[in-house]
């Protein structure tokens, strides 16, 4: 078994992947068109290809669409089961990945932290109150031109940190694992051509935020577009004749419930979300995500935008609207709620690594919300980082740690003591 000093074990380990992986830019294109949607992911998945192979995992694949997969046979457990660990490859489009420059800040003195590469640029704990938690701990940062990519290299660099252990502890007992790195999450296409048959019978991501989180529900989430067509005319002479599609698509969005907006909700408030206006006169497009712990009262915020819709087109002769909802994922919790011992194998984990369990539901999707009703249960661990796809993202060194710390507990509970599983879901 490992010695009590297994986090001397894993830090360094995590914490010099991690800070490789993160030079490496892997930024999401969602206007590519491809899959995956940029060069960055290719190459960042063979990367992890080659140090699987170096791991002595089986069955390493490499695929087309950027996906990497790979097998490390069971020891020491008493069943067949076999237990996926997932974390995606892709950064967030919101903010440069390129060129990162991470920055370790010994010892955090419960201040301002600065940033060499933005003098005016500050994180404090009045906008991320977490950092009072890991006063004394060495935080790390990108140097403020970048976010840091802690969403989710710091997953990726937990796996493999894992897994290295489990080739050196030879006596850690563990279920057969597969492990997929998915590509394009950040931009909803992280399982679009996933191979389900790569996959185990549970699974977690590794792609939550504050150290100790354990996520079992996410939103429902529909996506809205929103085509206006109208009659352009001269503006010298449009009086009574101009249909002024993007003067009537702005109308349309400050008609919204303004109390329904992401920036005045919390918790388990759902949200209308604009996320792109374009066009002219003649016609204009409007795109948002409809957000909601509950499908039928997001499929009531849809309802209200087609009755918006017709009350414009009433209202003004000559506009047309073309609105088009589709669904982008489900809440994960139908299928988790049937398979409670997932979640709380994932609260021992937590709970044996000395952390507090931060049981919440995410306000957002991850991979695991799609896997969950491809058949496979899989709920949200943590990653360890904070403030996401900003360039003030930052993580504590510890989370590295504490991180593979609780993948490794995993698997050695789902090892020892592994539940008859309950029947799976139909793939949605």
């Amino acid at each position: 078994m490992p010695p009590e000093n297994l986090i001397d074990y894993l830090q360094p380990r995590a914490v010099e992947r991690f800070l490789r992986y993160v030079a490496l830019d892997s930024t999401a294109d969602p206007e590519s068109g491809r899959h995956p949607s940029s060069e960055g992911q290719l190459a960042l998945g063979a990367l992890l290809a080659d140090e699987l192979k170096q791991l002595g995992l089986l069955d390493i694949e490499h695929d087309a669409y950027g996906y990497v997969y790979a097998v490390l046979p069971g020891r020491h457990a008493k069943s067949s089961l076999s237990l996926t660990f997932c974390a995606h490859l892709d950064t967030s489009p919101s903010v440069s990945g390129a060129h990162v420059r991470p920055v370790v800040h010994r010892s955090y003195d419960g201040g301002p932290i600065h940033f060499p590469d933005d003098p005016d640029l500050r994180l404090t704990p009045a906008e991320s109150p977490e950092l009072l938690k890991f006063t004394g701990s060495d935080i790390i940062t990108a140097a403020g031109r970048t976010l840091l990519g802690a969403d989710d290299k710091a997953g990726l660099a937990a796996i493999m940190t894992a897994l290295e252990a489990l080739q050196h502890f030879k006596d850690w007992p563990h279920p057969e694992l597969r492990i997929v790195f998915t590509p394009d999450e950040e931009i909803s296409q992280g399982t679009a051509f996933i191979q389900r048959a790569k996959l185990g019978d549970i699974g977690y991501t590794i792609d939550g935020g504050e150290m100790g989180e354990l996520e079992t529900e996410c939103f429902h989430a529909l996506k809205a577009v929103l085509t206006f067509h109208g009659m352009n005319v001269h503006p010298g002479y449009a009086k009574n004749r101009m249909v002024n599609a993007g003067t009537l698509a702005a109308r349309f969005i400050a008609g919204l419930p303004a109390a329904e907006a992401p920036e005045h909700t919390e918790g388990r408030e759902g949200f209308f979300h604009v996320t792109s206006l374009s066009g002219n006169e003649s016609q204009a497009t409007v795109e948002m995500i409809l957000r909601d712990f509950d499908a039928a009262r997001n499929r009531r915020r849809e309802k209200l935008l087609q009755q918006m819709s017709a009350s414009f087109e009433t209202a003004t002769p000559g506009l047309t609207i073309d609105l088009r909802v589709s669904e982008q994922y489900r809440n994960m919790h139908e299928v988790l709620a049937r398979h409670p011992d997932v979640a709380r194998k994932g609260q021992a984990a937590i709970e044996a690594a000395g952390i507090p369990v931060i049981n919440k539901a995410i306000r957002g999707g991850t991979d695991g919300a799609h896997l969950c009703f491809m058949g496979l249960p899989t709920p949200n661990l943590f990653a360890g980082g904070l403030l996401f796809h900003s360039r003030k993202e930052w993580i504590p060194v510890i989370a590295l740690a504490k991180s593979p710390q609780v993948i490794l507990t995993l698997c050695r509970l789902w090892a020892e003591d592994p539940p008859p599983l309950a029947a799976s879901p139909a793939a949605a």
